[in-house]
Parts: structure tokens; sequence; C-alpha cells
């Protein structure tokens, strides 16, 4: 018997090459290439109708394109259409990527019995029986009983069931376990993930057929298989949440439909995903009234403002070297910004350690945080408390000056509409005609910012 061909293929964007390396060449990450046996070329055959879906071998000029709206499919969840861009599009592929356990399937499910009342639906699952899928059905308050389930592996009988059934919206739960019998590699490897999303999406545009597709993640919190199975999509959603919480957050990293940067939030309940319309109140949620190292602010996600609590935490050393620990933000910001603190606002902060959390999961990407973060570690270092009434946000930069942040008079409405009273913002974001029932402080500088807290 011919002994196998072994090749190394990269686990982060499917490169192949007949020797071990320790960095890819193709993308450069290191330890990636794992031994695989080379697998044949696929033979055309039922999938080979599928070749032109994304258009015809056709040049035309963009001026003779005409710019339609694109219709959308509603999910029947407000947070998952916010986050897809308004709804489903016909002919899109979404991967959706969490822990397990977060509620992936969950979603998808309930999701599938509002969808199966307007369109035909095709619930396909890989890793969990009928029966399995029924019992979890009991348990949602949502109707599932019309929703139609197939429980198969296969990518030609997966194929050739959607052909037969012609479905609107076909579910993948999950791309891992699916394999080809064209190809002799175990499922879940990278020849079979990258090849089984590759026909299921060219069959999902060639038929106008919205797809979902569920991706298991590392450890590092990144999805599983080749990089290239994200480019293969249309949108990409991370499932997300702290562990212990009941809390759940849909975050949209890619998206061709949409804007990228939208969260949904949802809670986990013994009914299924509840979606939180304020996800605000959540995030500002305090235990203790009046505690030191807590201040607020107003961030954007997405198309809408979100009010979350800052806390921050500062005490003296016993070590030579300060440690400097975020959890919800980068900690090379918060070490740039107590140098800032330091060099413009005279406050040293060399001998303590400084940690900063960002309640409720919540990632602070924008710098709209920056004054709510020295705001929450001056609080903690003198031990005097920030009313509860106030918000702070803006920009610090390096010389010391607090620049604007964009959409400031939204995010001032925001925070009027939860009740606070008082404002410390950039001066160029401070609205012409004010904010009702709110007082404003407006500042330029971060020694100006200090005088004002």
């Amino acid at each position: 018997m011919a002994r196998a061909k072994v090749v190394y293929s990269c686990s982060e964007c499917g490169h192949t090459q007949p020797k071990w390396a320790g960095r890819c060449p193709a993308c450069g990450a290191w330890s990636t290439l794992v031994e695989t046996v080379a697998e044949a070329k696929p033979a055309a055959g039922r999938f080979a109708g599928y070749a032109g879906a994304a258009g015809e071998g056709r040049i035309v000029p963009l001026g003779e394109v005409e710019a339609a709206e694109v219709a959308r499919i509603a999910t029947g969840l407000g947070e998952l259409d916010r986050v897809l861009g308004g709804g489903l599009v016909k002919g899109s592929a979404v991967l959706i990527g969490g822990d397990p356990g977060i509620g992936k399937s969950t979603l998808l499910l309930q999701a599938a019995a509002t969808l199966s009342r307007s369109v035909r639906i095709l619930y396909t699952t890989g890793e969990e029986s009928v029966q399995q899928v029924g019992l979890r059905a009991e348990r949602l308050a949502a109707d599932c009983r019309r929703v139609p389930v197939l429980a198969e592996t296969a990518l030609e009988r997966i194929a050739a069931i959607a052909e037969r059934e012609r479905p609107e919206v076909l579910v993948i739960d999950s791309i891992q376990t699916v394999y080809s019998e064209q190809l002799s590699s175990a499922p879940g490897s990278v020849a079979q993930v990258r090849e089984c999303a590759a026909q299921l999406v060219r069959q999902a545009k060639a038929r106008q057929m919205a797809l979902f597709l569920v991706g298991h993640v590392t450890k590092e919190g990144a999805l599983a298989g080749p990089r290239v199975l994200e480019h293969m999509v249309d949108t990409v959603l991370y499932f997300e949440g702290e562990a212990g919480s009941r809390f759940r957050v849909l975050r949209a990293v890619k998206n061709r439909f949409g804007a990228t940067g939208e969260l949904g939030v949802f809670a986990m309940t013994e009914g299924g995903l509840k979606e939180v319309r304020n996800p605000s109140a959540i995030f500002l949620s305090r235990q203790i009234d009046d505690a030191p190292g807590s201040a607020v602010c107003v961030i954007r996600e997405g198309s809408r403002p979100l009010l979350i609590e800052v806390q921050a935490l500062v005490d003296d050393s016993p070590l030579g070297n300060p440690r400097r620990i975020t959890v919800g933000m980068e900690h090379n910001r918060l070490a740039m910004l107590l140098a800032v603190l330091h060099r413009h606002g005279g406050v040293p902060l060399a001998g303590q350690d400084v940690f900063v959390n960002v309640v409720g999961g919540v990632r602070l990407a924008e710098t709209a945080g920056d004054l709510a973060v020295v705001a929450a570690v001056l609080s903690s270092l003198k031990d005097r408390p920030l009313p509860r009434d106030w918000v702070i946000f803006g920009e610090i930069g390096l010389t010391g000056e607090v620049r604007p942040v964009p959409h400031g008079e939204e995010r001032l409405r925001e925070a009027a509409k939860h009740g606070f009273k008082r404002a410390i913002v950039p001066k160029a974001n401070v609205p012409k005609k004010g904010i009702e029932g709110m007082e404003i402080a407006a500042v330029r500088t971060l020694q100006e910012a200090l005088e004002a807290l």
C-alpha cells in the first residue's frame, strides 16, 4: 500500500508546504503548522454549477450598476437584527463564534422559531441529535414546533437536501463537524473546514439563501480553523459573556451589509435568551453608594451610546515594579494616561499599583473613556467618591489637552435620559443650546478637568 503524502498546513491561513517550520511563511504566525495528509483536488461534482455564484463573468462599468435597496429578513430578535445591520440579507453568509455553552445554538434556535413563521428554514445540527434539539426547544419560550431539524454532518447530503427543500435560511451548527466525502482528513481539520465552508457559501449565494455558520473558538478566543474562513463569509459575529454572569454580548467584527462594532445585549434566563432593551441600566447597576474609584462614561458601540462604569483601584505597591492591570481596556492606554497625569497633572503614581476594570464585560475600545479612567484613578487615590449623578467623557492627548469625541451631543442626551445632572466633557462637545436639566462643565486641558473634579 502506497504511503500517504504528508504536508504541513497552517491553522491560521491554510498555507501548505512539504516541510515543518516554526513560523508560517505566508501569514507569519508562529507554531501553527500542523502535520496533515495531502488531499487530492476535489473532482468537479454537484457544486460545479455554483462557480459563478458571485456574478456572471461579464465586465460592467460601475456607472451602469443600479444601487437597489437590499431586501432584509427580520429574525424577530431586535438585538440580533441590530448587529446584522437591520436583518438578514438573502445570499449572505454569517459566521457566529463563541465559547462552548455561551448560547450560540439557543440564539439561532430562537431566531429560527421566529423565522419559520414567514420563510422556509432548515436547521442542521452536527453536534446534537434531533432529540437533544427537541429538549432545548421545550425549554425555550419561543414556539419551535415549525422548525425543521436535520441531524447530518456529510456536506454532500446537506447540500442535496438544501437543493431539494430550497430553504431561504440555512443554519449549520457547527461548521467544524461537517465533512466532505471527497476529502480523507478528519472533520474539523483545516482542509475540511475550508472546503465545506466554501461549498456552502457558494451554494448560498447561488440560491440566494441566507446562511448561518456556527464556529468554535480557540483558548485565545479567536475562531478556530483557518483564518480564511472569516474572509469567505459576509458577516462575523462574536457571542461573548463574563464567567458567572447571565448577560451575553453579541458583537459584529465584520459586516459587508452594515456597520461593524454594533453591540447586541441578551440575558440568559430559564426560558432562553431575552433581549436587553436598555443595556445602560445593566452596566450602571452599582451595588455600593458613593464608592471611591468609580466613574461613569458614555461610549458609543455601533449606532447607539452606552453608559458604562469604569472602576479603578490605586494602592501602595510592595514591588519594585508597580503593577498596571486592566480588564476591558488596553494596557498600554492606561500606562500612557498615567504618564500624562503625572507630567501635566502633577499626580505621581510611580509607587502605586493601578488596577482598572470596565464593569459588565464591555470593552473600552474608543478614546472617549480616557477622562473617565483618569477621574476613577484620582477618586481611588484620594479616597473621595465622585457624585453618582456625574458623567465624564473625553480623549486625553499626550500634550495634556482634552480632545473632543464624535457624537458628543448624543452622548449627553443619553446621560440626561438616565438622570445624570452634571457632565465634564471637552469644550468642543458642548452643544450650543445646552441639555435641559444638565449642568455641563467644558474643559480644554487636563488641568482644567482636574479643577472641575
